[in-house]
């Protein structure tokens, strides 16, 4: 493993640092909402090449030649900086780069460049009632009728329907074929008639699941991404995206920061919490899991770099249950410095925006949905299976063949 950059990539880390002194905005556009803030940032990066990189100009990036060391030095500065960096949500996150990949040219010159800027958000349609972990048994119609698709069935867990203008989904096109075949990946309008959307109240006090069913919603067959019946192929490269997204040690690194802060300003038996030797273990501990993400992180991007792949996929394959393990240590014991505090219900407005908030009430929230990445983007104990079986060739479990 390298940890040393050469003397381009310092300078470039420089060059870097320098663009990012404009991060927090000045002057009148500070007082812009934070959202038109960070759009406007989020346009900067992108005329100075360092937002959204490895999309071409003609679908809204900045289409830089690829260079991996390059790409980890800006997402490193960004998140120190705390700076807005490339959408992280399900449109720019897991949409865009299948498109690249599968769409066709249209699909992509309509519905990337709005899915960058974040002016058209996205859900992901994939699990059913009765189709989670097993997602290859999904049962949503798609019938073929002239030049359109009719959907009929349901989804659930849909996070961000209710907000969402777009779905992109699996859906049943051959209803004889093999669980894994004859399912076909759409783009789906979420204002079409027959959709309704509706809400799965969480334990927080707010909703951000949804159920979103079918009834006869007619879609466009040049909304059909790939060839039809090749969509399970299609979703597994979107649940790559999505399994990095979640295992992201930036993400690690970030909140552990915020709770050394919070261990800060709390006490415990009139002391700063980060003086009590009992929590400084704790923390301590949390921080070994926190460095052995990003040195396993740093071990595997130096591996694929030098075209090592192979010597780092078992690594590779654990990052998304690790990550999900070290977030919920962060935000429990985040909660547990809160003592009495972690009693009080989260705020409407921390409800509607939920994200990095370290108010009192935001850290529950934080808590309350650590528990939910432990099941999305692909189960824990399903990833578990997958890592024993393909990684250390363990016997297979036991499946139900249809």
């Amino acid at each position: 493993m390298d940890l040393e950059y050469s003397a381009e990539h310092q300078a470039f880390r420089d060059e870097v640092r320098e663009f990012l002194e404009g991060w927090p905005l000045k002057g009148d556009e500070a007082r812009l909402p934070q959202e038109e803030q960070e759009q406007i940032f989020r346009k900067r990066g992108i005329e100075a090449g360092y937002v959204y990189r490895a999309v071409p100009k003609q679908y809204g990036g900045s289409e830089q030649p690829q260079d991996a060391i390059k790409d980890r030095i800006i997402v490193e500065e960004f998140y120190a900086a705390g700076a807005p960096r490339d959408l992280m949500s399900q449109g720019a996150g897991l949409m865009v780069p299948t498109l690249l990949e599968f769409g066709t040219e249209e699909q992509k010159e309509r519905w990337i460049p709005p899915a960058l800027t974040g002016e058209a958000n996205w859900c992901q349609g994939y699990s059913e009632p009765g189709s989670g972990s097993d997602l290859a048994s999904l049962q949503c119609q798609a019938r073929l009728d002239g030049d359109e698709w009719v959907l009929n069935g349901q989804k659930i867990w849909t996070s961000s329907a209710q907000r969402a203008h777009m779905m992109f989904g699996l859906f049943r096109s051959e209803p004889d074929a093999k669980k894994h075949e004859g399912i076909t990946y759409l783009l789906v309008p979420m204002d079409a008639e027959g959709i309704e959307v509706r809400p799965l109240r969480e334990m927080s006090g707010g909703y951000e699941f949804n159920e979103v069913f079918f009834d006869d919603v007619r879609v466009p067959v040049e909304n059909t991404v790939g060839k039809r019946g090749q969509g399970w192929q299609i979703s597994r490269a979107t649940l790559v995206h999505e399994r990095n997204l979640i295992g992201n040690p930036n993400s690690m690194r970030e909140a552990f920061s915020d709770l050394l802060d919070l261990a800060r300003s709390r006490k415990i038996n009139g002391v700063p919490a980060n003086e009590d030797p009992g929590m400084r273990r704790r923390i301590a501990e949390i921080e070994g899991y926190v460095q052995t993400s990003q040195l396993s992180n740093m071990r595997q991007f130096t591996a694929a770099n030098k075209g090592k792949m192979l010597e780092v996929m078992r690594p590779m394959m654990m990052n998304k249950v690790a990550g999900t393990d070290i977030m919920q240590m962060i935000m429990k014991c985040a909660y547990d410095l809160l003592g009495g505090d972690g009693i009080l219900a989260p705020t409407e407005s921390e409800l509607d925006t939920w994200g990095r908030q370290t108010t009192s009430t935001g850290w529950v929230l934080q808590y309350v949905f650590s528990m939910g990445p432990a099941i999305a983007g692909g189960a824990s104990n399903i990833q578990r299976n997958i890592i024993g079986e393909r990684g250390y060739g363990l016997p297979r479990d036991l499946r139900r063949e249809s």
